[in-house]
């Protein structure tokens, strides 16, 4: 992930890609961050992969909801800026699954913890972040489990 980072900030900057090279940037400041936080906590190499992908989740996360609020306040332009970045940072994420292999994984998961009811269902959240990570919105998919485990 760091490697691909930087190539493809050198590629934004001998392109003389502004808006590319700054949605990079702010990635990079982000990975600084929770890399000298991880530090401190004793891990020395930095955050893992998966840490890294889950960060990128959150800011695409946080530039859609600057984008709908933006649009409820009439400033499109604003709006356009967010969407920008998160095609960008986008690109940096493995290929989303869809409905039917969420699905799926939920299912493996159930399957794999033993979850019975609702109260499993942190374990089962547990597996599929360590084992899909950057590869389902997790929101949605915490819907599912819970319809899943109460029956629904």
């Amino acid at each position: 992930m760091r490697d691909q980072l930087k190539t493809a900030m050198k590629n934004a900057l001998k392109d003389g890609d502004t808006k590319r090279l700054g949605t990079i940037r702010l990635i990079t400041a982000a990975l600084k961050d929770r890399d000298i936080a991880a530090r401190s906590k004793g891990q020395m190499d930095g955050i893992s992969d998966e840490e890294i992908l889950s960060m990128l989740q959150t800011m695409i996360k946080q530039r859609k909801e600057s984008a709908r609020m933006y649009r409820e306040g009439g400033r499109e332009e604003l709006a356009a800026g967010e969407d920008a970045e998160i095609t960008v940072i986008c690109g940096f994420m493995p290929e989303q699954m869809d409905d039917e292999a969420v699905s799926k994984a939920i299912q493996t998961a159930i399957a794999e913890t033993g979850a019975e009811s609702i109260k499993d269902m942190g374990k089962v959240m547990g597996f599929l972040k360590q084992s899909y990570a950057g590869q389902m919105d997790f929101a949605a998919a915490s819907a599912k489990i819970k319809s899943t485990l109460m029956g629904d």
